[in-house]
């Protein structure tokens, strides 16, 4: 080791990779390797810097179960979701397709299934109530029927009820299927700004880079149908004041909504429309 050139040193460690490495491994990695010693030497990062980097790891990993991803957040205040997100999605091609955006670190698997219009207020929230509507489609126009739409977003607290001892479980969270015309629709609470946990290094993270933590008001969807590429996206509160600051940089234009009055009768105080629309599997 003591006689590797700095020169040399990097193309050393990228020729160790060994011949039973996968062409993608091998194409990560090599990479991977690169900007990693380029960025060392670019800020001639220093030995307790090294290991202060290291042990930012480490307590990333022990503050992660299953109830947070610290690791999701962390990368989520540099933008690398989002970043991967718009890489993955390939959304220049996807022509009609509705945009994705970031799915998060507090994503829950096997919500309560509900029915057409129902509410995903478990209770206990005081907020302001809203119907939320719209259809599936595929980028041709058709309905897609018995698409499956899970749907979540934080309390009037700024919690997702995993985080929050107070709530029900699976409070503010559902999924709904459509009926044969593409159809959905379920009641909500409008929702607000709130800020990212920064209690953790991810916290750390936006303190030293004098950031606000906040995300503006948004509520999930993962939408599934069979023969369609899974969607996972948000919509945005058109009139909300971080749309342009977003500590997680993941709003897009085009999912941006407005909160309308509801129409006189209506048992929800907004109302919101959003068409939905998959592109399909290749072939």
């Amino acid at each position: 080791m003591a006689e590797l050139s700095m020169a040399t040193f990097t193309d050393t460690v990228i020729g160790a990779i060994g011949p039973g490495a996968t062409p993608r491994v091998r194409t990560v990695m090599t990479a991977l390797i690169r900007h990693l010693h380029d960025f060392a030497r670019e800020v001639k990062l220093t030995t307790p810097e090294y290991r202060a980097a290291c042990d930012f790891i480490v307590r990333i990993g022990r503050m992660s179960d299953d109830k947070r991803n610290e690791a999701v957040l962390a990368s989520d205040v540099f933008g690398l979701e989002s970043l991967v997100d718009v890489l993955d999605h390939h959304h220049a091609e996807r022509g009609a397709a509705t945009d994705s955006a970031v799915l998060g670190p507090f994503w829950r698997e096997h919500s309560p299934l509900l029915d057409h219009g129902a509410s995903i207020v478990r209770g206990g929230q005081e907020g302001e109530s809203v119907f939320v509507c719209g259809r599936v489609l595929g980028v041709n126009g058709r309905p897609v029927g018995n698409a499956r739409i899970a749907v979540w977003e934080t309390a009037p607290n700024g919690l997702y009820e995993q985080q929050d001892p107070e709530q029900p479980d699976f409070n503010l969270r559902g999924q709904f299927c459509t009926d044969a015309e593409g159809r959905y629709a379920f009641r909500a609470l409008r929702p607000i700004a709130y800020p990212i946990p920064f209690d953790g290094p991810a916290g750390e993270l936006l303190q030293m880079m004098d950031r606000h933590p906040f995300r503006p008001a948004h509520i999930h969807f993962r939408v599934r149908a069979p023969g369609y590429h899974e969607l996972v996206t948000q919509i945005f509160d058109r009139d909300d004041r971080y749309l342009a600051s977003d500590s997680v940089f993941a709003v897009k234009d085009s999912l941006t909504v407005e909160f309308r009055p509801a129409p006189a009768g209506a048992d929800t105080r907004w109302h919101v429309a959003f068409d939905i629309v998959l592109e399909p599997l290749a072939g």
